[in-house]
């Protein structure tokens, strides 16, 4: 297949369609996803000492691709935890990704930064606010190394049931101005702001010019986007109209991903095989956006 033509917004796909983890014994995987025509690959982090950072920049180098990272935040990274110590293993797991996109000279490291993922709970607003408050203070730390890394950090809002902290990213954006950084923008994902946000448009238009750092093009159902009910015309629109011109990625899971199983819960297959979904995939978004 070959590639579309040159536009502002580049084309991705998640290497957790495929593998959980990924390690460098998975580069191979990149070849793959450059026949099919993607812009770039977007490499899900769940331990940065399994990749090798130099032989990654050479297979980036060897397919053309460009690079995004996604973090995993399992239930001992979460930087916004009354517990000291699984707020270390967060800020520590951050700080190594942000050093691996350094090294990678890739510009964006995203995900739900603020907590782990699975993490919902009815707790008092006290708790609340000395949470948050944890959160703001880590963030703030961290704000030091991605500057010197060169890395913008994306705040994406999840849904209901694998956070109770940011659902919105309206949430996400008091978060970030609370924290007070230009390192720090919202990342949107369309199966999360499927079920909290009102209108997905409206909420990209909200965010508006600059707000906005990574997208994630998911379906309803995390399957091949284009095949649900997404509102795909009026997140295209929306997505110009505020001059976004960052990746747009697949994301979906193959079943057993380990960091994030129970957050991901794909318990049946999404499509005849995991080619034919980000197949599919693309050729559906690089239509939408011709």
């Amino acid at each position: 297949m070959k590639r579309g033509k040159e536009s502002a917004m580049k084309l991705g796909v998640n290497t957790w369609v495929w593998v959980s983890p990924f390690t460098t014994g998975e580069l191979h995987l990149l070849d793959k996803i450059a026949r099919m025509g993607y812009d770039l690959v977007e490499i899900a982090v769940e331990d940065p000492a399994a990749i090798d950072a130099g032989a990654l920049k050479r297979k980036l180098a060897d397919t053309g691709l460009g690079i995004t990272l996604c973090g995993a935040f399992g239930p001992s990274r979460d930087i916004s935890n009354t517990d000291p110590e699984l707020r270390t293993i967060g800020r520590e797991y951050i700080e190594a990704s942000l050093k691996l996109a350094e090294k990678l000279g890739c510009g964006v490291f995203s995900g739900p930064i603020y907590s782990a993922v699975g993490k919902t709970r009815m707790v008092s607003d006290e708790q609340r606010k000395r949470e948050w408050a944890y959160c703001v203070e880590n963030m703030r730390a961290l704000e030091g190394l991605a500057q010197a890394c060169g890395v913008t950090v994306g705040v994406e809002p999840l849904n209901r049931f694998e956070t109770d902290m940011i659902n919105l990213v309206e949430q996400a954006s008091a978060l970030i101005a609370e924290v007070g950084s230009p390192v720090y923008k919202v990342h949107m994902d369309t199966f999360h702001a499927n079920i909290e946000e009102k209108s997905i448009p409206a909420a990209i238009r909200k965010l508006g010019k600059g707000g906005l750092c990574h997208f994630h093009s998911c379906e309803n159902d995390r399957g091949a986007p284009g095949t649900g009910h997404q509102d795909w015309i009026g997140i295209r629109d929306a997505l110009i109209e505020v001059e976004y011109d960052g990746a747009v990625v697949i994301e979906s899971f193959t079943p057993g991903t380990l960091e994030i199983a129970k957050a991901a819960s794909i318990w049946r297959p999404l499509a005849a095989s995991q080619d034919e979904l980000a197949e599919q995939g693309l050729v559906f978004l690089r239509t939408l956006f011709a």
